[in-house]
C-alpha cells in the first residue's frame, strides 16, 4: 500500500468513526475490557493513529493496524479493522513495549 492509498483508508476510517459507521466485534470488547480500554480510547486510536501495517493475505480483504493513543493522549493503543460494509473492528490491544 502506498502513502496515498494509506492516507485514503486512514480517511474513511476516521470518517466512520466520526459517522459512528463502525462496529465492534465481541472479540474486541473482550480485548478492550482486558486492557481496560473503552469506546472512546478505541476511537482515539483511529483519529490520532497512523497505518501501522496492512494484512492482505485474508480472502474477505485487507485489515489494517491502526496505532494512536487512547484518550488520555498518552497510552498507545493498536487497533485492527477492515471494511465489511461499516467499518469493522475486529480487535484492540494497549501497545506495550
Amino acid at each position: 500500500m502506498n502513502e496515498q492509498e494509506s492516507a485514503r483508508t486512514l480517511e474513511a476510517m476516521r470518517r466512520a468513526v466520526t459517522d459512528q459507521a463502525y462496529v465492534l466485534t465481541t472479540h474486541a470488547l473482550l480485548e478492550m475490557r482486558a486492557d481496560h480500554l473503552d469506546v472512546v480510547d478505541v476511537e482515539s486510536a483511529i483519529l490520532t493513529g497512523t497505518i501501522e501495517r496492512v494484512f492482505e493475505d485474508d480472502p474477505r480483504g485487507p485489515r489494517y493496524e491502526v496505532v494512536g493513543t487512547a484518550c488520555d493522549l498518552t497510552t498507545p493503543v493498536g487497533v485492527v479493522a477492515r471494511f465489511a460494509g461499516p467499518l469493522l473492528i475486529i480487535t484492540v490491544y494497549e501497545r506495550r513495549p
